[in-house]
């Protein structure tokens, strides 16, 4: 194979890496949140009922905030029926998913699961079926400190603290016409600036997330941003992204291509967010929320539950088991989401346990780690600081769907507070190694400390919980750093972290 080369110097960059990046999502779908998070009776539970094996695989997965409860579950929620009583909630048909919600698991719950597991929430609230007096109500349920109605039910509920919750979502996919309360561009616009407008009223610090397409293939995709932006661009801090990936007709190029899909949306979008701030003579530049991000698999399974077997309370919905190439992608995305770091602030992988997820549970046993778990523990571990503006050459493919896929794929963070620079790295080619050239003689004083991959003999081998290990990475890449020249063999599909430090 032809080299591939990368120039990395730190006096050119993109921008700083918002801890937010490495966000999740847990939304009432599936076994996310009944046996997932939450399982009262399981040998690991604590006093409130949640697993706390499932917390450490969290906090060793490096999550920084979670978006909660949905997804399209939030369009059909009452927050009212999740706060209180447990005795006292209701059972509720669930229509987005079909299944039955005991409402155990609420606001509060959440919150504090939150604080235990040591993520911040991104809280969303229903513009679908409700709208702008209960989320300004919920935002001074969870952020007022005392002597109102709802911060006062708050105290009485056993929270005498505030939530504190920094950033909320204003609705979800309100351009789909699956979402219940579905409207169109200019009638959302209209409700969400109102809303953003009580909301930040109640509490002027928090940030807000309005709604953009839920995908770029939406008939509507562009015109929906532009009208949503043209009413709420003066009161919101994010527009949101969301898209799913998978491998379709057993075709792993053009899978390992998508990530390309993920860059041209992102800046579909940004520009987008200029041209609006542009006409209306703003300074203020809008950032973006990829809150929803991920491979996805759906089968007939998850169609015959919902369809055929409805209203089960945590039925288990897209668990499909991840693979090795599946890992690859992922960290693909990130590498991507990472290169637009100067304008993607929040992003959450969708989900976090059991339902299209790092992290897998068997009610009353154990969990294991899903093969995607480490791309996104990898980065999420050594991902902070600022990107720098990596110049990558390398040798290319094409196929029907992209004209010229680069074999490598590349980014490079610094942190100078720990005085050290990684590079993750992808070699797409399936069948053969890519040498790799660097010159990183703007980086002196170095060493290379490891050199992480993740790769397999067999593209589509998965853990279980009978054998956790099957893809797991290793320290063993060859990376090697003198006078400013790095060299390494990065094997066929694999995923690598080439961690650099400060020599003493």
């Amino acid at each position: 194979m032809e080299p591939a080369k990368i120039i990395a110097d730190p006096d050119f960059k993109i921008g700083e890496v918002d801890p937010r990046l490495f966000g999740s999502f847990i939304e009432h779908l599936g076994r996310a949140v009944y046996g997932g998070i939450y399982e009262p009776g399981h040998p690991t539970a604590d006093e409130m009922g949640f697993r706390q094996d499932v917390i450490e695989l969290i906090k060793e997965l490096k999550v920084t905030l979670v978006r909660y409860p949905g997804g399209n579950f939030v369009s059909g929620y009452n927050w009212l029926d999740g706060v209180g009583p447990k005795e006292n909630r209701p059972k509720r048909l669930e229509l987005a998913w079909m299944s039955l919600e005991t409402n155990q698991v609420g606001t509060d719950e959440f919150c504090e699961w939150a604080r235990r597991a040591g993520v911040e929430v991104n809280m969303a609230v229903n513009l679908g079926t409700r709208g702008i007096e209960e989320a300004r109500n919920l935002v001074e349920y969870c952020n007022h400190p005392s002597g109102s109605q709802f911060s006062d039910m708050r105290i009485a509920n056993g929270y005498a603290e505030p939530h504190r919750i920094k950033t909320w979502c204003l609705g979800n996919e309100m351009d789909g016409p699956w979402q219940m309360g579905h409207k169109p561009a200019d009638e959302y616009g209209r409700v969400a600036v109102e809303t953003a407008r009580v909301m930040k009223w109640v509490d002027p610090s928090i940030e807000l997330v309005v709604c953009g397409s839920s995908n770029a293939a939406m008939p509507t995709f562009g015109a929906w941003e532009a009208t949503v932006l043209d009413h709420t661009y003066e009161q919101v801090d994010f527009l949101s992204l969301h898209s799913y990936y998978r491998k379709q007709n057993n075709d792993l190029e053009t899978f390992l291509g998508q990530s390309m899909d993920m860059d041209a949306f992102i800046q579909s979008v940004v520009a987008t967010c200029d041209f609006i701030g542009a006409k209306k003579k703003l300074k203020k530049k809008l950032n973006l929320s990829f809150d929803e991000w991920n491979v996805w698999y759906t089968t007939e399974d998850d169609d015959k539950i919902m369809k055929q077997e409805p209203w089960q309370v945590g039925p288990p919905l897209f668990e499909a088991p991840y693979s090795h190439e599946d890992a690859v992608v992922v960290g693909l995305l990130l590498i991507t989401l990472l290169r637009h770091a100067d304008r993607v602030k929040i992003a959450c992988l969708a989900q976090l346990v059991n339902t299209i997820a790092p992290i897998t549970t068997v009610n009353g046993g154990g969990s294991f780690r899903q093969s995607i778990f480490y791309p996104f523990m990898h980065a999420a571990t050594y991902g902070k600081g600022t990107v720098l503006n990596l110049q990558v050459k390398s040798p290319k493919y094409s196929n029907k769907q992209f004209d010229a896929i680069d074999y490598l794929d590349a980014v490079a963070v610094q942190n100078e507070e720990a005085e050290e620079l990684t590079i993750f790295a992808v070699n797409r080619n399936i069948s053969e190694a890519l040498p790799l050239e660097g010159d990183l003689r703007g980086v002196e004083g170095y060493r290379v400390i490891e050199h992480i991959v993740l790769e397999n003999t067999d593209p589509v081998a998965k853990n279980s919980l009978a054998q956790p290990d099957k893809v797991v990475p290793h320290s063993g890449g060859n990376a090697g750093l003198d006078s400013g020249k790095l060299t390494a063999s990065l094997p066929a599909l694999s995923w690598n972290v080439i961690r650099l430090g400060k020599q003493s």
